[in-house]
């Protein structure tokens, strides 16, 4: 039985690809989630960051890395076509390596809504390459997920940017936008979602960066004292 190491659903979007991705693919694994700062992620993995899996004995310790240990013993994690497959999984590194501006300004924090303080050139280019992405694999190869009709790797690897477009009301084109919803959706995402919000802690660097480049209009996750 895989057993799969995470972090705040309210904050850590890593670790939501490989979570996501083996609950819609029906993968068994037992989840251990630590707060941020309640302990030393070294205890588990080798980086001392999450996502971390273990399979008896073996420690993959990169949401990526983990995608490609699973798809060795799972042939639904990415997709049959090699053309769609070859499309997907540069998508997928593209994600993992880029949209540095999108992550900064837009961290995730599933539980609150956000009234941006601006959107710098930079900031929108990521948005639009998203737009642009999500869009052509729609078109590309029929939907409703972005590499055909099975949802695949690299749904997992754009889902936590649904959040953020729920959080911080990035605009997209209707195709995009249409898929941000059929992610959040789904219910391996509403129980996410569900779970993140029922939290009881608040991490003070996650909550600092949000007050960086928004405000925060609404507060849906638990109240704590």
């Amino acid at each position: 039985m895989y057993t799969l190491f995470i972090a705040n659903k309210n904050y850590s979007s890593w670790s939501l690809r490989p979570w996501v991705l083996m609950q819609q693919q029906a993968i068994p694994f037992v989840e251990r989630l630590s707060s941020f700062g309640s302990r030393s992620f070294r205890e588990f993995s080798p980086s001392g960051r999450v996502p971390c899996l273990h399979d008896d004995g073996v420690v993959v310790w990169d949401s990526l890395a983990i995608t490609e240990y699973l798809a060795e013993r799972h042939p639904r994690v990415w997709p049959a076509s090699p053309e769609a497959r070859a499309w997907a999984r540069c998508a997928a590194a593209e994600m993992h390596s880029g949209f540095s501006v999108l992550r900064q300004h837009c961290g995730m924090n599933c539980g609150v809504r956000v009234r941006l303080h601006g959107l710098p050139p930079a900031l929108k280019q990521d948005v639009a390459r998203v737009d642009e992405l999500w869009s052509e694999g729609l078109a590309r190869f029929g939907g409703p997920y972005l590499a055909g009709a099975e949802f695949t790797a690299v749904d997992a690897f754009f889902a936590p940017v649904a959040f953020r477009v729920s959080t911080y009301g990035l605009a997209l084109g209707p195709a995009a936008a249409g898929y941000a919803q059929r992610l959040l959706s789904l219910p391996a995402m509403q129980r996410w979602y569900t779970e993140a919000l029922q939290e009881p802690w608040r991490d003070e660097a996650h909550e600092e960066e949000l007050k960086r480049y928004g405000t925060c209009v609404e507060d849906k996750r638990l109240s704590v004292g």
